[in-house]
């Protein structure tokens, strides 16, 4: 169920569909264990990691490849899958031992995300497949919570990025910030007046009917104008499956795009001020409340613009926040007692002495 023909939004919002669903694949990996009739690959703090927590991910991750790996390629990717394991337990005993703590509303939030990035018989196949319970996947949604807020504890004031820092960068690729032709950034919340499995929000709402479409968009536009959040209104119930948990961003597109409109969505656009919420406009697809996030106008855009400087920001925090990240990592790894068996067999099997 595609709105328009705006390449752009292909990338923005398969980029947080393709999130969620890599999360929940590096959830299932690390699935329940059969103690005392598996091997164990490594140790962390006295802490056994499992060869078969490897061998499912690894199934599962080589199940659609074209032609099998050389066994070598396949050596090389478990021990690669067996150290982010062994990452994983590091940073986890490290939020138990800084006292970390995860509710029980933090992990049916997470559980939710997930739901809603599958259909519900994609989400329980993979749980059968994967030998998981529910009970288990909370249990390592709690794990991967507990991590996330050990590092956002640990690095917060760490990340911080200067004036300076922005105005240089500025500086260095001001190239970057002139712009051919007016560009517009789009959020949207779309109403569909019929079920459709792809459907993909956190409260699984989807309207039946042009009825149920038409009192459903209503209410969405009444509680906008009450103040609610534009993108948390499209997380819990826009039906656009590739948009929904992006908060229904679309992304940026050149004026030119509008050529590819329906008229009645050109119309709304052109006539739109900068963070104004319009609709409900009627379309082929349904019902759509829409909110112009960003006008960007031809030429060079100034250091002055709020936007430039924000957008440098942004990157900038996040280039520090991965260096941090993997510098922090690093560091806990070599404080922790790590016993790699796996890495230990290759090298004899090959007869190198470690």
């Amino acid at each position: 169920m595609l709105l328009v023909n705006w390449t752009f939004r292909k990338t923005m919002c398969h980029a947080a569909l393709l999130f969620l669903t890599l999360s929940t694949g590096l959830l299932f990996f690390a699935c329940r264990n059969e103690v005392g009739s598996d091997e164990i690959w490594a140790e962390v703090n006295g802490q056994p990691i499992y060869a078969m927590q490897v061998e499912r991910y690894y199934e599962r991750e080589v199940s659609n490849l074209p032609e099998p790996l050389t066994p070598a390629e396949e050596q090389g990717r478990k021990l690669a899958l067996l150290e982010e394991l062994i990452e994983s337990e590091i940073l986890w005993q490290k939020a138990a031992r800084v006292g970390v703590h995860v509710s029980d509303a933090e992990v049916e939030a997470r559980l939710r995300e997930i739901r809603a990035a599958q259909s519900p018989e994609a989400f329980e196949q993979q749980l059968e497949t994967q030998g998981m319970s529910l009970g288990d996947l909370r249990a390592e949604l709690r794990r991967q919570v507990a991590i996330r807020k050990l590092l956002d504890r640990i690095l917060e004031t760490s990340a911080t990025v200067t004036e300076q820092e922005v105005r240089e960068h500025y500086e260095q690729y001001k190239n970057h910030f002139r712009i051919i032709e007016t560009q517009f950034r789009v959020a949207h919340i779309l109403i569909t007046p019929g079920r459709d499995p792809e459907v993909r929000n956190l409260r699984s709402q989807d309207a039946g009917t042009d009825e149920e479409a038409r009192r459903k968009v209503q209410l969405l536009l009444e509680r906008l104008r009450a103040g609610d959040d534009f993108n948390e209104l499209a997380r819990n119930y826009s039906e656009d499956p590739t948009s929904a948990l992006a908060g229904g961003d679309l992304g940026y597109f050149p004026e030119s795009a509008l050529t590819q409109t329906e008229p009645a969505l050109r119309s709304a656009l052109q006539r739109m001020s900068v963070g104004e919420v319009a609709g409900p406009v009627r379309t082929r697809e349904g019902y759509q409340l829409l909110k112009l996030v960003e006008r960007n106008q031809p030429g060079q855009r100034d250091f002055s613009d709020t936007g430039v400087q924000k957008s440098i920001r942004e990157r900038l925090q996040r280039q520090k926040r991965q260096l941090l990240e993997a510098a922090y990592v690093e560091q806990a790894r070599s404080q922790a007692r790590v016993v790699n068996y796996l890495a230990r067999q290759i090298l004899e099997s090959h007869h190198v002495v470690p």
